[in-house]
């Protein structure tokens, strides 16, 4: 199986997967040291398009299984091409909180929303629209910040990839339950950041922005906050 993304997350599920057995054929990140992670010499692909890298993926693929694991990068073609199974670990519940995982927090916390997670699904040409595989969902308490929420997110994006890996190297398909029509779907990304100024006075602003020690891996939620106060 093929890792693409960056990060402690990333590192983490590379390395899980290979205590438990499962050939990491390729890493694609910015850091060579997340490919160790698997074991000494496994196979770095460091760039900033992987779809530029199709081949590359092709080739190294021996299963046919990529995971997406806090991945920046959309897949497009000609990876989307490539008849690989390619499964997203998103920090968000979806359909309700597509897009960047900092700006679904935030929003999510401006919206009174009660619970968030994380959700597995199969990648497609949309952005977090493939069909989801399983979700893992927490309470949000109504004190709760920015910084708390997404590290329970982050958390609960490990939990869950560790619970469906071994459905998903299996060829198996499982899935949550159906979704709910009264679910809002709703995608949150650099234009609903650019609307952050309209909330100012909102009772939960000062909360919802509250990026802690996740300011320095939140540049868009920090930047769009810089626009806002003076």
């Amino acid at each position: 199986m093929i890792f693409v993304g960056e990060g402690a997350l990333l590192r983490r599920a590379v390395s899980h997967a290979a205590a438990r057995g499962h050939r990491v054929d390729l890493v694609c990140s910015p850091d060579p040291l997340d490919a160790a992670a698997a074991a000494p010499g496994t196979p770095h692909l460091a760039g900033p398009d992987v779809n530029a890298a199709a081949a590359d993926l092709a080739a190294a693929c021996t299963d046919g299984i990529v995971w997406s694991v806090n991945n920046r990068q959309l897949f497009r073609a000609p990876v989307l091409s490539l008849g690989l199974r390619i499964v997203n670990v998103h920090n968000g519940l979806l359909p309700q909180h597509r897009g960047l995982p900092s700006a679904a927090v935030v929003f999510a916390l401006l919206h009174g929303d009660t619970e968030y997670g994380a959700t597995v699904h199969e990648v497609d040409a949309g952005i977090d629209t493939g069909p989801v595989l399983a979700e893992h969902r927490f309470p949000i308490g109504p004190a709760d910040r920015f910084h708390e929420v997404m590290l329970r997110g982050v958390r609960a994006c490990q939990t869950l990839f560790e619970r469906t890996l071994p459905a998903v190297a299996a060829g198996e398909r499982p899935r949550a339950a159906p979704p709910d029509a009264a679910r809002p779907t709703a995608y949150f990304g650099r234009r609903a950041l650019a609307r952050l100024g309209e909330y100012r006075d909102a009772p939960s602003f000062v909360r919802a922005t509250d990026l802690g020690p996740f300011a320095a891996h939140a540049p868009e939620v920090a930047e769009a906050l810089h626009r806002v106060r003076p």
